[in-house]
């Protein structure tokens, strides 16, 4: 969920001048001639400067953006009508089994649950699109859901469901008519997935689920918290759409007992790196998943996140995403920088002195990073290639003064901070508490 939360005194006027920047609530796709759009939601949707109905970005290597238009004329009739909404949010695109492409988009105000999600459908991502109406709807003293936030998933029988909501009740997944892609029953606002306390204001949103092939399982990610200051991203797995979703831990995602800040693994918040630009409230991403080099598949994580030395700068983010051996979702710690820059000029021991992240799920505050030395394997050299490995991390990082086990994926990266390929790190204790670093530059 978002809001014209900047005024257009702090944005540009001119669109082509974005790049990456001004964006909220992102997805990607890949079209069949390798490029990549980018949609978000309208920025400064009031300004007479800034057009309404869903941006549009193209890139060739998923790192610099191209400012594209809109990908619809405003907000549709419909939508308009139904929330009084001046521009669109959260739209999730998908290529559908006819061949066409699906576009979900939210319709809303700010802090009201009288909201809607439309579909509009085009032949390729470029458009044009046209627009089918609404899909769920819900208003305010009548429903308890907030119809925003879509994003689609295919179950393992290659049916198609909705995950939508927000603040109010909470996350709801239902499934989808495999053809029109409207509910398969009319007025069916689906199961509740993800939920949290009235003592928090029940903030959880921005939801995608990633099936993964590879163990049956369905990824849930969520932002926590306030996207203006205390966004992160949450993860938790099932073995089916509609649940139970669970964190490493086990504790449910619709778990209103636990303390609020224990239910979910916390897999990236606001952090900064020694000489780096700190980076604030990350959150409501979705994944791009495509075969890699290797025709395995990988994964990026796509979401926005602000600038911590003015948060009304805020531009979108792609990390790759890896899974450790236990098969739980672990995050880079430095914004893709494209493959060229991630590649190593030579294998690289990974004992050494390192930059160190630990993202405490208990707190919201910026994460800065700590060195430790030494962070080892087995005499581990690599080369930049993405290999699982038990880390241990020696000294006390975690306060218990023991060493820390992680169950991790060591992979190149690029060093924004210092400007060169470097190794990184992301794994997951046994505590379920998430850890990431960047090795230091050797002397």
């Amino acid at each position: 969920m978002t809001t014209a939360d900047i005024t257009a005194a702090e944005t540009p006027a001119d669109p082509s001048t974005w790049g990456s920047k001004h964006a909220h609530d992102p997805t990607v796709v890949r079209d069949d001639d390798g490029t990549y759009y980018m949609f978000s939601t309208d920025s400064v949707a009031n300004s007479e400067n800034i057009p309404a109905g869903v941006h549009v970005r193209t890139s060739t290597d998923l790192v610099s953006w191209t400012y594209a238009g809109t990908a619809l004329d405003g907000v549709p009739g419909p939508a308009a009508e139904w929330a009084g909404a001046k521009g669109l949010w959260a739209p999730d695109v998908v290529r559908w089994p006819t061949g066409h492409w699906h576009m979900y988009y939210s319709a809303s105000t700010f802090g009201s649950n009288t909201s809607a999600i439309g579909l509009a459908v085009a032949s390729s991502p470029s458009g044009p699109w046209q627009d089918r109406g609404l899909v769920v709807a819900t208003r305010s003293g009548q429903h308890s859901q907030n119809a925003i936030d879509a994003a689609v998933t295919f179950d393992s029988d290659g049916a198609p469901w909705l995950t939508y909501g927000s603040f109010f009740s909470g996350i709801h997944v239902l499934p989808l008519d495999r053809t029109s892609g409207q509910p398969q029953v009319e007025g069916d606002l689906g199961t509740v997935i993800a939920r949290r306390a009235k003592s928090v204001e029940g903030a959880v949103e921005g939801a995608f689920i990633l099936r993964r092939p590879e163990d049956g399982r369905y990824v849930l990610f969520a932002s926590y918290d306030s996207l203006f200051s205390s966004y992160n991203v949450r993860v938790a797995v099932a073995d089916s759409m509609t649940g139970p979703y669970r964190d490493f831990r086990g504790n449910a995602m619709t778990d209103l007992d636990a303390p609020p800040a224990s239910v979910g693994t916390k897999v990236l918040g606001s952090y900064q790196f020694d000489g780096g630009t700190g980076w604030l409230a990350p959150g409501h991403n979705s994944v791009l998943s495509q075969d890699g080099p290797d025709g395995r598949p990988e994964h990026f994580m796509v979401h926005h996140v602000r600038l911590a030395a003015d948060p009304t700068e805020h531009e979108v983010q792609l990390r790759r995403l890896f899974f450790n051996a236990a098969g739980w979702p672990v995050v880079s710690p430095q914004p893709f920088a494209g493959r060229e820059a991630e590649t190593l000029p030579a294998p690289e021991a990974v004992a050494g002195t390192w930059q160190v992240l630990r993202f405490d799920p208990y707190s919201t505050d910026m994460v800065h990073a700590a060195s430790a030395e030494p962070v080892c394997g087995v005499s581990l050299v690599s080369d930049g290639t993405p290999v699982l490995e038990r880390l241990r991390i020696a000294g006390p990082q975690d306060g218990s003064g023991e060493a820390v086990e992680l169950d991790a994926v060591v992979f190149g990266s690029w060093d924004w901070a210092h400007g060169r390929p470097a190794l990184s790190f992301s794994g997951i204790d046994r505590h379920g508490v998430a850890w990431s670093g960047t090795k230091c530059e050797t002397s």
